[in-house]
């Protein structure tokens, strides 16, 4: 007979194994790249410590490579600074559809929001309920977060012998990453559709007039459709 003060693993125990192996896709796509920013950084003729203190303090892919490609144009630091923030921008957007996810606290709050990226977002709000969504928005950030920095470090330590990445195709790993984890939410939330494929129309249209990142953001336009098909289905 069993006794009655053991207790077995909760649901959240058990449920962060198939987390953290989902999790490793975005991983690995995640160390390619910053392994890149870092090589590229310093073979630009940056110090290895700006793109290693970067990446741990702003904590943002296409604004560091913006920024970085200001710097190495010859821009003043002050112009890199507003471009990575411009590109940023949409963040404020994510954050507001994790906030409930983050927990009480100012610290929690805090960390959680330097967090927020494109990938860990996409990977919560893919999950059926709440206390996963929380689980997974932490498992995906901090090992993001690790790798991510990880990547980047060993990228500027190598400087120029890695070449460059991307010529490997490797960067098309996390738009991939990224379509696999929304395709469940669309299957799932018909209302999702129209207003994701008009997002995806405006991102491909605005992608060859305008700098990496703000495609991303010219996508929100369509998120007004979600709220007026909401409304539409609730008055039938």
């Amino acid at each position: 007979m069993r006794s009655p003060h053991r207790t077995s693993p909760g649901p959240g125990t058990r449920s962060l194994a198939p987390l953290v192996r989902d999790s490793s896709l975005v991983w690995v796509a995640s160390g390619v790249v910053g392994l890149s920013f870092g090589a590229i950084s310093v073979a630009g003729g940056l110090p290895v410590w700006v793109p290693v203190v970067m990446s741990l303090l702003v904590y943002a892919g296409s604004a560091q490579f913006s920024a970085v490609g200001v710097l190495l144009a010859g821009g003043g630091p002050f112009a890199a600074a507003a471009t990575g923030l411009l590109l940023n921008t949409r963040t404020a957007a994510f954050s507001l559809a994790v906030a409930d996810l983050l927990g009480p606290g100012r610290a929690a709050r805090f960390l959680g929001a330097h967090l927020v990226t494109d990938e860990t977002v996409a990977f919560a709000l893919a999950q059926p309920d709440p206390a996963r969504r929380r689980a997974a928005f932490w498992v995906s950030g901090l090992g993001l977060f690790a790798v991510w920095n990880a990547g980047v470090a060993a990228g500027a330590l190598a400087g120029t012998a890695l070449g460059d990445t991307a010529a490997y195709g490797l960067d098309a790993a996390f738009p991939a990453v990224l379509v696999a984890l929304v395709l469940p939410a669309l299957r799932e939330d018909t209302r999702l559709r129209r207003p994701a494929a008009l997002g995806a129309l405006l991102a491909l249209a605005a992608t060859p007039f305008v700098p990496a990142g703000l495609p991303v953001l010219l996508a929100l336009a369509a998120l007004p459709l979600y709220g007026l098909h909401g409304r539409g289905g609730a008055a039938r």
